[in-house]
């Protein structure tokens, strides 16, 4: 009987065949070994010790290859397990590169026989599970904006995204770290969530992007109404302890949430023991004394906003000036650290519609100056450099850590939440960005310049989602793919250039 419409069938297949549809994920495998990965997850982590079942890299490990495959939830792990042939893969290198006691301690952790090669969905709950504290929940009060205070399991993943960095900074030495940071939000119908600014149920977790090496130094999972600002010098503090070693100068970038000035002072005054004076440019809230000081400026001072384009300035829409402006929340004191206000403009091209005129209904500040309609922002900025140059610096922000966000949360599995927990959904989150980080050190590092700009879908089309099938041969397993298939050079050139990257050091 047709299956179908068309002349085709599907059918299973009699007896295993070691076929995969992964065939490029363990090349993966590959950069976690050298880096060192496997390591650190059970050093720092530490939920499974030495206890029975799965270990901790097996787990966390596990949730990142389901992210880098395209799943996105727990139960996904089943389809992970269907793979056979890249589950030959897993049980072959499983034990690789340990000596003799660790892997006798490994097949005592189980009483039967294993017979799966990725954790069962309900095993990867109750892992998560292990992330979350009952007991700070308990300190909620309703209306007011809290983190709850991660547990040691939870804060062992910053040690693991720290070394990341540092094997990353070892292969391409950066004796700068510009750090964008920014919240994002994801949205969810989980009971436990609040209600964000944008008036729908959501968690906003706050990140910390490393734009020289094109990853997530830190990350912070927070409920949707804690403010992006909130806090916002205590996570910069931590993201500074994460840098490796090499680093000599940092620069901050932040939109107008960022406008905290506690944190300004900080960076201006050198607060930090290791690094001192840290530069910035952040947004500043666009408040009536600001747009005063903006109409103040004389039309002759406002100079064009250049951008570069494939290695060329070419001219904007933009204007900017410097702004004569103190905000109250410093002018009280003499001692105090004094920043340099600039402002930008640009061109209301577009009438007002009636009712409008005065612009409180639009989705950003407007001014008028000279009977004609501008768009205004603010920059505050303890650095020296032409404004245009400075303005363009600041608004690459957006450009890749706001692009980061949407890889996290539409190609791996951070825009859908597990559980209504919220420790387990924070593990969740932090897994998310292992596997971002684990492929942004691929494209960098392993496949080239050109793969850089390519999102998620055109590296498992490219790389990770090709059809093979497993065979042994002179006691070696062997991943066989299509005649000719184009991939198969960039496989095979991605493990040799894995090879040739120094090894992480040891501990």
């Amino acid at each position: 009987m047709s299956q179908g419409v068309l002349p085709f069938q599907y059918e299973e297949e009699k007896k295993s065949l070691g076929q995969t549809g992964l065939a490029g994920l363990p090349v993966y495998l590959d950069l976690i070994h050298r880096m060192g990965l496997r390591e650190r997850v059970e050093n720092h982590i530490g939920v499974r010790g030495l206890g029975q079942g799965w270990t901790d890299t097996e787990m966390v490990m596990s949730l990142v290859f389901l992210n880098l495959a395209g799943g996105d939830c727990v139960e996904d792990l089943r389809i992970l397990e269907s793979d056979e042939g890249f589950c030959r893969v897993l049980d072959r290198v499983r034990h690789h590169g340990l000596p003799r006691r660790q892997r006798r301690a490994m097949e005592r952790r189980w009483r039967k026989e294993r017979r799966r090669s990725v954790p069962s969905p309900s095993a990867a709950f109750r892992y998560l599970s292990e992330f979350h504290d009952p007991e700070q929940e308990t300190l909620r009060q309703s209306g007011r904006a809290f983190i709850p205070a991660p547990n040691e399991y939870l804060c062992g993943f910053r040690r693991v995204c720290s070394d990341m960095a540092a094997f990353s900074q070892r292969q391409d030495f950066q004796g700068t770290a510009t750090l964008d940071m920014d919240a994002t939000l994801v949205e969810t119908r989980k009971s436990g969530a609040t209600y964000c600014y944008k008036n729908f149920k959501a968690y906003q977790p706050f990140n910390v992007w490393w734009a020289e090496h094109e990853m997530v130094l830190h990350t912070e999972f927070r409920d949707g109404n804690v403010p992006a600002g909130y806090q916002q010098l205590r996570v910069l503090e931590e993201s500074l302890e994460l840098l490796p070693e090499g680093v000599e100068q940092v620069r901050v970038r932040s939109d107008g949430a960022g406008y905290q000035h506690d944190l300004l002072r900080y960076c201006e005054m050198g607060d930090c023991d290791r690094f001192g004076r840290i530069e910035f440019a952040i947004g500043c809230d666009v408040t009536s004394e600001f747009k005063r000081a903006v109409s103040e400026v004389a039309e002759c001072d406002w100079r064009p906003v250049y951008k570069k384009v494939d290695g060329k300035m070419e001219k904007t829409d933009r204007e900017w000036a410097e702004v004569c402006f103190v905000p109250d929340a410093i002018g009280h004191s003499k001692k105090g650290p004094s920043y340099r206000y600039l402002a930008t403009r640009e061109v209301l091209r577009q009438p007002a519609l009636p009712g409008l005129e005065d612009g409180l209904s639009l989705p950003f500040p407007v001014l008028e100056i000279g009977r004609q309609g501008y768009k205004i922002r603010g920059v505050v900025t303890n650095m020296d450099w032409d404004g245009s140059t400075l303005i363009d610096w600041l608004y690459q922000r957006c450009g890749k850590s706001e692009q980061a966000h949407a890889v996290m949360k539409d190609d791996l599995a951070g825009g859908k939440m597990p559980s209504g927990d919220f420790g387990q959904n924070a593990a969740w989150w932090w897994i998310m960005v292992l596997a971002f980080n684990l492929n942004s050190v691929m494209k960098r590092l392993v496949l080239g310049k050109e793969w850089i700009p390519k999102r998620l879908k055109a590296i498992r089309f490219h790389l990770i989602g090709l059809p093979g099938r497993l065979v042994r041969r002179s006691r070696q397993l062997v991943v066989r793919l299509a005649k000719g298939h184009p991939s198969f050079q960039l496989l095979v050139d991605a493990r040799k250039t894995i090879a040739g990257l120094l090894p992480a050091p040891a501990g």
